[in-house]
């Protein structure tokens, strides 16, 4: 697990970080990761796409969905940074010109690396569920899986772990089936 480059950090802590990190503020304390490598940025961009036709621009889907990569949230004192976050357009009927968003998505994506999955999975998904977002997705590309959980009074439950070459169909987006084959390198 990459560890704390500082307790009780600021803004100011995670703005002076190289532009070649992300960034985040996990329970006062400050973490950076190198920008991924290329399986992972391969499955955020993928994902991003299989997603963005039908759930953002309504191709055959239903649309209602907006749709941003490594947005910056802003939960209180912690500062995270999701692979890919999406948001209903009922709560949120466009996107807003800022540099970080308060709001919580319903639907976000983590994309584990094996660098950052014990901070995506023991320090995200707490704040994750402390600000009532409704579903996550760990999506791993070495192991070639996902894992679809749903916030359920304020716990995660695994709903559903796929795996290799299937094509599911994985809430909130099962309206439309996914290959996963398409997620991977």
């Amino acid at each position: 697990m990459t560890k704390a480059l500082k307790k009780d950090a600021t803004y100011a802590d995670l703005c002076a970080v190289p532009e070649n990190f992300v960034a985040e503020i996990l329970g006062g304390e400050l973490y950076a990761s190198p920008r991924p490598a290329s399986p992972h940025a391969h499955a955020t961009g993928r994902l991003s796409i299989k997603l963005g036709g039908p759930f953002q621009d309504g191709e055959n889907g239903p649309g209602g969905w907006w749709f941003l990569i490594e947005p910056e949230l802003h939960f209180g004192a912690d500062v995270v940074v999701p692979d890919i976050a999406g948001w209903r357009r009922e709560r949120m009927p466009r996107i807003p010109n800022v540099p970080y968003f308060s709001l919580a998505p319903d639907w976000l994506c983590e994309v584990l690396s094996p660098s950052t999955e014990a901070i995506d999975r023991r320090k995200k998904l707490p704040i994750y569920a402390r600000e009532g977002v409704g579903h996550v997705w760990l999506l791993d590309p070495l192991l070639q899986t996902l894992e679809v959980l749903r916030l359920e009074s304020q716990r995660w439950s695994l709903l559903a772990t796929h795996e290799a070459d299937a094509t599911v169909r994985a809430e909130p987006f099962d309206a439309i089936e996914l290959a996963l084959r398409t997620l991977w390198l």
